[in-house]
């Protein structure tokens, strides 16, 4: 979904000053000058640095927020504070992951020599800009701003949130509706009128399963009826780390369908190893699966003709207690 972020902006500045007066706004900011006012009609912007320092102003707690986004601690976090130039570069260095500063600079329509000094903090992005940036590296620009404001006051993206909320908590209710959601991606279902019953025959699901998630992806707008079959409406990445039960439940569904795939002798990629391992080497086997996943992801990312729906477990676990076999080692 692309955004006014100009006009996200002026909206953010305005919820983060809530009911105090533009003066006193800019006074709590340690500004001598009414920026709260010059922020709002857009005659000047805070730097995302300034912004991110005006969210802990506002009683945020800007490293746990980004924590909170993440899903986990990020490791720079530890060495910089978010709300400065240097931390602001760390942040949308860490996001942008593998993608080429050629591809920020496509997507944010921004020239690669002022993205690249924005990463390498030689320059400060103003607010629009580092909205933009957060937007093309992530995908995930309303669950990051979700964690420093409230969303509801934020009208550009109210009506996101709203989806993205009802997306989340529907989605380990219908679990085979983000298969089906690929499935309309299929070159071969977009070569003829929809058919009930395509999708679950190609998917290997019964038919009221590909009934209950076409329903559940129409109700929360990611797909729209059009040219006589369902396409898909819109882009924004449905991220469940924000309720971890959402998150293991689709794990388990997805596990449970590998076993259904084996106990029918289906074809695909099944094995397992158990093994024993120091814990060091244990560390560098989840370093591995991570780097392999990333790879993986990119692949799936680059991938040109849309031929078949696909699912990839990665698992790795330890059957004994970490902490109890270090202890008993000692």
């Amino acid at each position: 979904m692309a955004f006014d972020y100009v006009q996200l902006a002026r909206e953010l500045a305005a919820s983060l000053r809530g009911s105090r007066s533009q003066v006193q706004w800019s006074r709590r900011l340690g500004y001598k000058s009414n920026v709260a006012y010059s922020w709002e009609s857009g005659r000047r912007w805070p730097t995302g640095a300034e912004f991110l320092r005006a969210c802990g102003r506002n009683h945020v707690d800007v490293p746990e927020a980004i924590t909170r986004f993440y899903g986990r601690r990020p490791a720079w976090i530890d060495g910089v504070d978010p709300a400065t130039p240097a931390g602001v570069a760390a942040l949308l260095e860490d996001l942008r992951g593998s993608t080429s500063v050629a591809d920020l600079a496509r997507r944010t329509g921004v020239g690669r020599f002022a993205v690249s000094r924005w990463l390498a903090g030689q320059t400060q992005p103003r607010l629009p800009d580092f909205l933009h940036m957060v937007d093309a590296s992530s995908v995930r620009l309303v669950d990051f701003l979700a964690e420093l404001v409230d969303p509801g006051t934020i009208e550009t993206i109210r009506e996101a949130w709203t989806r993205l909320e009802a997306r989340r908590r529907g989605a380990h209710l219908v679990p085979w509706a983000q298969a089906v959601l690929c499935a309309l991606d299929l070159a071969a279902y977009g070569a003829a009128p929809h058919q009930e019953g395509w999708i679950a025959e190609r998917l290997g699901v019964p038919l009221e399963v590909e009934r209950a998630s076409l329903d559940f992806l129409a109700r929360t707008g990611q797909i729209v009826f059009r040219g006589g079959r369902w396409v898909a409406q819109d882009s924004v990445a449905v991220d469940t780390r924000r309720y971890p039960e959402v998150g293991r439940a689709l794990k388990v569904h997805w596990t449970e369908a590998a076993r259904d795939r084996i106990a029918a002798d289906a074809s695909g990629m099944f094995s397992y190893n158990v093994f024993v391992v120091s814990h060091e080497d244990l560390a560098k086997l989840r370093a591995l699966h991570r780097e392999y996943f990333a790879a993986f992801r990119g692949i799936v990312a680059a991938s040109q003709a849309a031929e078949v729906v696909a699912v990839a477990n990665v698992q790795l676990f330890a059957l004994t207690d970490e902490a109890s076999a270090t202890g008993r080692a000692s």
